[in-house]
């Protein structure tokens, strides 16, 4: 083993570059790396290469990926990228074992130094170990990225539906050929001023509402009455439910009287205070039946989230999908106020004010047994990741520590 730090195995230690949340996208050419991981794609690329991830801002700075490939790499997250002496794949599993978020800086919003990471000592074995012990753990990575690779495909299956079923309006008529290319009838609505298909309605998003659930943040540890164990989910674990991050929520320990705020299938988690200057709040995320096989407890979210429980589950991929798309063309950005400096989406104005079209039965129901087929699938594959992680997280300190070697 040679004693270095950091930075002496390195070439680039470096932090990304800011892209606008309206460049980030359900599909696209390349990943966009953020604190968390790849929190969406785009379609340029500012790293071609192999490197460690590290994301350097926010409650899970800290966190470690490996990535091969083109990517767009943010100014959230650090690019370590090791010399011809090293290999940038052992590197990452090292920094992975080295527990970085130990030293996030003490403020509001936590985060790490790339000075202070970059001068860390590392103990690191030759360059054909090095390669030995990557190649061993990066055959689960492999297996990791592929289930990640197919769940992206089925989730932009899902988007392409419902941009040319909703946006475009070619669902299949009773021929089961495109509408509104077949002639099907199209009328003038003056509150969106465009036209919708016929038969169908425009409304508030609140009128697919039934009810709202506060957060509840509880306590770390089980004390007093505060005995009921949940994963709550925080505006950092949005990312973790869609499948964009595998780090987990934590384990809080609420009152037993507030099982209420328990979240059920087919309910929403909308992140109402945070965002940043380049993204808005208002993120989402859906609790499909199928998703809590990816948690050990029952389910809340924190106080800087909402819940919401809608009037017929049937709504339920469509309020999605078109939540989403309005997020994504940054709607959000006009219904937000501040409090304390910390931004705050004003969620019952917005739900109340913003129109939307609202489809028939019949088109809901397609979409929806379509959609939750293909959430099935997703889920799948992200539970499986979970536990190849578990394994690859077993083996990672073993290897490290050659308690367990690799033979060529």
């Amino acid at each position: 083993m040679k004693n270095k730090t950091i930075l002496d195995v390195c070439k680039r230690f470096s932090a990304g570059d800011a892209i606008k949340a309206k460049d980030i996208k359900v599909t696209g050419k390349y990943p966009v790396f953020g604190a968390n991981g790849i929190r969406g794609y785009t379609d340029t690329f500012n790293f071609d290469g192999q490197c460690a991830v590290i994301g350097r801002q926010g409650a899970e700075s800290g966190n470690v990926h490996y990535y091969e490939g083109k990517a767009y790499m943010t100014e959230h997250a650090i690019v370590a990228e090791a010399n011809e002496e090293n290999c940038s794949g052992y590197l990452a599993y090292k920094l992975m074992q080295m527990n970085l978020a130990r030293y996030q800086g003490q403020s509001a919003q936590p985060g790490i130094s790339a000075k202070t990471i970059s001068e860390l000592p590392i103990d690191i074995p030759d360059l054909e170990y090095q390669k030995l012990v990557f190649g061993a753990l990066n055959n689960l990575e492999k297996k990791i990225t592929n289930n990640e690779a197919i769940a992206h495909q089925l989730e932009a299956m899902a988007k392409i539906i419902y941009d040319y079923w909703f946006l475009q309006f070619e669902f299949p008529n009773e021929e089961g050929k495109p509408y509104r290319s077949s002639g099907g009838k199209m009328v003038w609505n003056e509150e969106l001023q465009r036209e919708i298909p016929a038969g169908w309605e425009v409304g508030n998003i609140s009128s697919l509402i039934d009810s709202k659930k506060n957060g509840d943040w509880g306590k770390e540890n089980m004390q007093g009455n505060y005995v009921l164990p949940v994963s709550c989910i925080r505006g950092a674990d949005l990312d973790f439910v869609n499948g964009k991050s595998l780090s987990t929520p934590p384990t809080r320990f609420i009152l037993e009287k507030n099982s209420s705020k328990l979240l059920k299938p087919y309910d929403f988690v909308i992140e109402i205070s945070g965002g940043s200057p380049t993204q808005s709040t208002g993120r989402i995320a859906g609790i499909s039946p199928y998703l809590f096989s990816r948690f050990n407890n029952e389910i809340v979210c924190s106080n800087f989230c909402k819940a919401i429980t809608l009037k017929d589950e049937v709504n339920y991929y469509y309020f999605l999908q078109t939540w989403m798309t309005l997020f994504e063309n940054d709607v959000m950005f006009n219904w937000e106020g501040k409090t304390s400096g910390i931004k705050n989406l004003i969620f019952d104005s917005f739900v109340k004010n913003t129109k939307i079209v609202i489809p028939n039965k019949e088109q809901l129901n397609m979409f929806f047994e379509i959609s939750d087929g293909i959430e099935k699938k997703i889920q799948n594959l992200l539970k499986q990741n979970q536990e190849l992680v578990s394994l690859r997280d077993f083996l990672l300190p073993l290897l490290m520590n050659g308690q367990v070697t690799v033979g060529e």
